[in-house]
């Protein structure tokens, strides 16, 4: 058994600082690189410790990736170390975000965006079919009821695109109910009491649009649950259909953006904000949808450390990664269907695949920028036959 490696809450933080600026592939991928590396590789954080966070993270509102962050953090450094953590983590792709953002305005649009998406888009989902792969092998095992709840939550996240919070803590349950007798009521409903306290809604009556802007994205922080891909619904409906913010082409651009940047795919925020606000208008955007994620993290976070250990609650942990994985799964295969609208995508997809699995040492963001080269000649090389 690996023994549990010392590290410095400045080499924690340089390497977040990393994974923000050259992270590609969402949340998945994300979730993937940090087992690898902090887990399987440098070992400063136990296997316990990310499943319990990546747990934590499951049930809680926000993006996924970002909490496991933050709860990282927090394993060894507490609330300081969940704190920089958080920040260096968001920081490089906030800053990506709100420079394309300027360029958008600037040039009235993006032209090439869609180019750079088209290889790009179906490279990481490669990368992220290879973390999925990683992590069901990993988490899984040769548990029968494991393997079950994995295929339940992939079916269901792939019919209804999007994570199901309810399957998500059944999956827990049944686990929890399998291996231990139900004498732990108490705790059990202690772990799900602060999602359900979050179905509580409010109204702000305001006309300054910075601080109704502020009020909605708090809200789209709060009260999506899942990966940071299951809060772009709830920002159409919003930023599109009821406040008329953005048009459908500026929305689709702004989730281009948060695809073709490192990081959390939620600091899309960012983007949104900066055209709806400029620069007052993204800061806003991104404080108020990350603020309930912290929230939400540190919080519970003690009691995950001081009773995770605890076979029921364990066992209750092992049912929820399981249903995550699944969900992480289905959301792979829900954006294969969107990406895959020809056989030169799928092509791509399958390449950063073979490559992935049998070239360990190279770099997704070599992949990337290949992927990338790939798109614009693709999109634009015939335009110039043409010309």
């Amino acid at each position: 058994m690996n023994e549990k490696q010392s590290y410095t809450l400045a080499g924690l933080v340089k390497y977040f600082l990393k994974l923000g600026a050259i992270g590609f592939g969402g949340p998945v991928a994300l979730v993937g690189y940090m087992n690898r590396d902090l887990v399987e590789e440098r070992r400063w954080i136990m296997e316990e410790d990310y499943k319990e966070g990546l747990a934590l993270a499951q049930l809680a509102p926000g993006p996924l990736a970002a909490q496991l962050a933050i709860y990282i953090g927090y394993v060894d450094y507490k609330l300081l170390g969940a704190t920089l953590v958080g920040l260096a983590f968001v920081l490089p792709s906030f800053l990506m975000v709100v420079a394309l953002g300027i360029a958008y305005v600037q040039f009235g649009g993006l032209p090439w965006m869609q180019a750079l998406f088209y290889g790009i888009g179906a490279a990481v989902i490669g990368i992220i079919a290879v973390s999925s792969y990683k992590l069901t092998k990993k988490s899984l095992g040769r548990d029968w009821l494991l393997w079950i709840i994995f295929g339940v939550l992939m079916v269901a996240t792939f019919i209804y695109e999007k994570e199901l919070l309810w399957l998500i803590l059944l999956g827990g349950i049944a686990v929890w109910m399998s291996r231990t007798r139900p004498r732990l009521l108490n705790t059990t409903q202690s772990i799900l009491y602060s999602p359900v306290l979050l179905q509580v809604t409010g109204q702000l009556s305001a006309d300054e649009k910075l601080v109704q802007t502020g009020w909605f994205f708090l809200k789209a922080g709060a009260f999506v649950f899942g990966s940071g891909l299951a809060i772009v619904p709830f920002l159409y409906g919003g930023v599109v259909k009821e406040y008329q913010w953005l048009s459908e082409q500026q929305f689709l651009d702004a989730v281009a953006v948060a695809m073709i940047t490192p990081g959390p795919v939620v600091i899309t925020v960012g983007f949104i904000g900066y055209l709806v606000a400029g620069l007052p208008g993204a800061c806003v955007a991104a404080l108020a949808t990350f603020l309930p994620c912290y929230l939400f993290t540190i919080l519970p976070a003690p009691y995950f450390k001081k009773y995770g250990k605890h076979a029921a609650i364990k066992a209750f942990i092992d049912g929820v990664t399981a249903a995550a994985t699944g969900a992480i799964a289905g959301a792979v295969l829900v954006l294969a269907k969107r990406q895959f609208t020809d056989i030169t995508s799928v092509v791509i997809a399958l390449g950063t695949i073979l490559i992935l699995l049998n070239f360990k040492k190279i770099s997704e963001l070599l992949i990337i920028a290949l992927a990338a080269a790939a798109g614009l000649l693709i999109k634009f090389i015939p335009d110039l036959i043409n010309v």
